[in-house]
């Protein structure tokens, strides 16, 4: 198969299997060039396949030396379609871990059911006994509740009132006003229910119940503030709400890992191309600036430089970095610099379709939504037949 990106929206809908794993190991090079540290001995990551989650999996594995293990939901391929994204990273990531004997193995399917918490946990105590880091990373747009049934769906949507601003379509390089109309309460509550910590806490909750997390344990979940240009449709709207609930949720975890001298902490981290972040109207188009300026400054971080500093600085340092007011790790601190986000302020309103390429880094944002799918990458043939039945070694395994 002849494998060309194929765009619907703001997603695509193929990757690239030669293409994913050469992002992939792009990545763990850059960690292996930093050296081994001292860090967690065996990790889960819930949400593993791509972004953060991927570059978690990353930095455990080659950065330490860590056992992984990556709970995803991910389509496999067949003979009229490729697999996901998340599915090739992930085929990639377990190839060259397994090339350096680094234990890892996955798991795919739901990781809102009890069954794949189960499933989860008789792989851990069959492999690892326990768990010293739980990193929860995943980003979904519905969740069926393990024990009602109920299905919710999140929404992005300002609240109190409606809201309008810029964005941009990123592959026509057009400039465009959006209004987004103010979300019902039915809304706000089920965009809670679908991405703030509820799931976190029952996963916590499962394995300490089974004893699988080890004396010590750390569970890190990821967040985002952004800055006070989009606040009214992140912050300050429906993703806002679920968020307040995240931080809530780990402020509950930490008094419940007290006996393990445990902690739960929220990382705030840095705006970046993901195939979530692509969705949210107006950020697309703030991320292009962001980057303009952060590569002008050269304090620009992709994922795997974002985790890494997490890792190293905030999580397993003897000289730890300071946390904020609220407790939160925060390695958006270059994206939230005073003269970066006045400069944003001052060229927001200036930007129009003609001037785009001029005032933002929009081709960057372009390079890196297609790198997500495994296409732009440097020293692949995309013009050549590849086999897109790309297998994952674990899941062959029985539990």
């Amino acid at each position: 198969m002849v494998i060309h990106p194929k765009i619907r929206g703001f997603i695509c809908t193929t990757a690239h299997p030669v293409g994913c794993e050469k992002v992939v190991s792009e990545q763990i090079n850059y960690v292996k060039s930093k050296g081994q540290f001292k860090g967690p001995k065996n990790v889960l990551v819930i949400g593993s396949s791509t972004g953060y989650g991927l570059a978690s999996r990353i930095v455990a594995g080659f950065g330490v030396g860590a056992k992984t293990i990556g709970v995803f939901f991910e389509r496999e391929p067949d003979e009229k379609r490729t697999a996901t994204a998340g599915w090739y990273n992930t085929a990639a990531f377990e190839k060259l871990a397994h090339q350096q004997n680094l234990y890892a193995k996955s798991i795919n399917g739901d990781a809102f059911s009890n069954d794949i918490k189960q499933r989860t946990g008789e792989l851990i105590r069959k492999d690892l006994k326990q768990v010293d880091l739980v990193i929860y990373s995943l980003a979904s747009p519905r969740r069926v509740h393990p024990n009602t049934g109920t299905v919710y769906s999140s929404i992005l949507k300002p609240i109190g009132q409606n809201y309008t601003s810029k964005t941009v379509d990123v592959f026509r390089g057009e400039v465009k006003e959006v209004t987004l109309g103010q979300a019902t309460e039915d809304e706000i509550k089920n965009t809670v229910e679908v991405m703030g910590g509820e799931d976190w806490e029952m996963w916590i909750d499962f394995l300490a119940k089974e004893n699988l997390l080890a004396d010590g344990v750390i569970t890190v979940g990821y967040s985002y503030i952004g800055p006070k240009l989009t606040y009214p449709i992140y912050k300050e709207g429906t993703i806002g709400k679920a968020k307040e609930h995240l931080l809530a949720t780990a402020n509950k975890l930490n008094q419940k890992l007290k006996s393990k001298q445990g902690q739960a902490v929220i990382s705030v981290n840095k705006a970046l191309v993901t195939q979530a972040s692509a969705a949210i109207p107006v950020v697309p188009l703030y991320i292009s600036l962001l980057y303009k300026l952060m590569k002008e400054k050269g304090t620009h971080e992709g994922c795997i430089e974002q985790i890494y500093r997490l890792f190293t600085c905030f999580l397993y340092s003897e000289n730890l970095s300071p946390r904020d007011e609220q407790g939160q790790i925060r390695i958006d601190e270059f994206e939230q610099q005073n003269d970066i986000q006045q400069k944003i302020s001052e060229l927001w309103p200036q930007i129009t379709t003609e001037n785009l390429e001029q005032l933002t880094d929009i081709k960057g944002y372009r390079d890196e939504f297609y790198r997500l799918f495994g296409f732009h990458a440097e020293a692949v043939t995309y013009d050549a037949d590849v086999n897109q039945y790309v297998g994952i070694e674990s899941l062959s395994e029985t539990i």
